[in-house]
Order: structure tokens, then sequence, then C-alpha cells
């Protein structure tokens, strides 16, 4: 598969500080399920697990399985990959609205070749923990997972936030004025609402829905470096609102934009390499 890699540099008004801007061409990726399905489940505040959607890769990192207890006392599932918590950042991710941790083993599997720990915990209601997932619910499941972080004597500005779909949702609201080492946004939304009136525009949906997620608010104020990948065909969140969460958010930022990637991003080694760089900054 041919492949074209272009990495272009935006003038920044704020000091020496720079904005890089990669563009790529790579194979177009598919997601199993329905976007009006999505959009459905949104406007009916549930929380959707796509059909069919299964991993078969191997995890091919050391992993500790732990359980991370919320404020609220629900038992949350998760992986932790320490590789050396005093010499490397740590990433905490957190995953999208569909899955469970075994659907995320092909991206977790690349960053054993990145100096950095992880933490990827799964959601109430997810991969068997108790619990309701609302937008509450997984604020509240995000700060657990930074806590429990804190307790193994981490600081913020030793951790990364990593969110992916949804997850940049509860990202955005808990790098919101803090001093973390950095922000990473897959495939961000500006909020629930305009994601729900792309596929519904004749629907009060502002009225309807419970959960907001306003990234759209959030990322302004967030004063860390950020990295922002998405896709050009994504179906499920428009490109635009990519393009729109990375305009808003504050110097030192970057973005990874592809031509034909769907929302289901490819780790392919230009993706990788791009994260790799934005990590290594950080250290």
């Amino acid at each position: 598969m041919s492949m074209m890699i272009a990495l272009k540099r935006i003038p920044s008004s704020v000091g020496n500080q720079k904005t890089w801007t990669w563009s790529s061409w790579v194979k177009r990726s598919t997601l199993g399920g329905s976007q009006r399905d999505i959009a459905a489940a949104a406007l009916s505040n549930n929380y959707l697990r796509i059909a069919g959607f299964t991993s078969g890769d191997n995890l091919e990192v050391n992993i500790e399985k732990v359980t991370i207890k919320t404020t609220d006392n629900i038992n949350l599932l998760g992986w932790f990959h320490n590789k050396n918590l005093k010499s490397y950042k740590t990433i905490v991710y957190f995953h999208g609205n569909a899955g469970t941790l075994e659907n995320r083993i092909h991206k977790l599997n690349h960053f054993k070749d990145m100096n950095v720990n992880f933490l990827i915990i799964a959601w109430r209601g997810f991969s068997g923990n108790k619990g309701k997932p609302t937008e509450e619910g997984l604020y509240t499941d995000g700060i657990s997972a930074i806590n429990w972080l804190k307790k193994k004597g981490l600081k913020e500005e030793d951790i990364i936030i990593y969110g992916e779909s949804l997850g940049t949702g509860i990202a955005t609201q808990i790098a919101q004025n803090k001093n973390f080492a950095g922000l990473i946004l897959e495939t961000p939304f500006t909020s629930m609402i305009e994601a729900a009136k792309n596929f519904y525009p004749y629907i009060p949906v502002g009225l309807i829905l419970k959960d907001k997620y306003e990234n759209n608010e959030k990322i302004k104020n967030i004063n860390i470096p950020v990295l922002v990948m998405h896709g050009e065909v994504d179906q499920i969140v428009p490109f635009w609102m990519g393009k729109k969460i990375f305009n808003l958010a504050s110097e030192p930022k970057y973005s990874y934009f592809t031509k034909y990637d769907d929302h289901m991003m490819e780790y392919d080694d230009k993706l990788v390499l791009a994260l790799k760089s934005f990590v290594d900054s950080l250290n």
C-alpha cells in the first residue's frame, strides 16, 4: 500500500512555540455498527456496546490487572504497565464508547516501544464493571484513575491524559486548569449536542440530552501541550469537530490529521511516529 506523509509547521503568534500539522494518506478503516445507532444512543442517554467489536490481537506488553475503587465505591478493571515510573511519563488511557480493554490491545502493543508507562481503565458498566455510565459517573471514574496513580507517588506533571472518542470528554474535563504533562485527543467531538445534531438536525437535541460533554468549552481552560488526532472521513465524529478543537486549543499544540482514516484510526507507522514524538517531547 502506497503512503505519503507531510509535516507542516503553522507559524505561531505566541513567542517561538510551534504548531505542527501532520497530513497523510492511509488505508481507510471501517467501524462495525451504525452511525445512526450511536446518535440514537446519545439521544437516549444510553452507552453503546457495538456488536462484533472484537480483537484478535495478543498483548505484547507486560501488564498488571488492577482494581480501582471509585469515590462512590465502584470497582473498575484496569491494566497497568510499569516500565519505570521514576524515569518516564505515564499515560492514562480513557477509551471510547464501545468495546472492552481487549479491543485496545493493538494500540497498547505500540506503547512497548515508547518510553512510557500506561494505565487503561474500563468505565463503569463496561467490561463487567458494575454501575451505569453517565457523564458525572465517568468523570468520577477518570478522577479515580488519576488518584490511583497519585497514590503511587506520581504528580500531575508525570501524567499524560489520553482520550479516545467519548474518552476525550472525560480527558478535557480532568485536564482543565491542571498541570498534567500533556493531553492526547483521538477523534474528539466538540460537544455531545453538536454530535447528535449532526445526525438529527431537526430534533431539539439540546433539550433531550442529559450528557453534554462540552469539549469545545473545556479545551479553552487547558494550558498544557495538546496533540489532536483525527481522520477526514470519520463518519461518527465529523472531522471539522476535531479541527475545531485543535483551533481552540492553546499552544503548544500539535495535530495528526489523515486523509482517509475513519473513526477508528489506523495505528500505522505514521500515527505511532507522531504519538511517540509527542510523548518524547514531554519526557
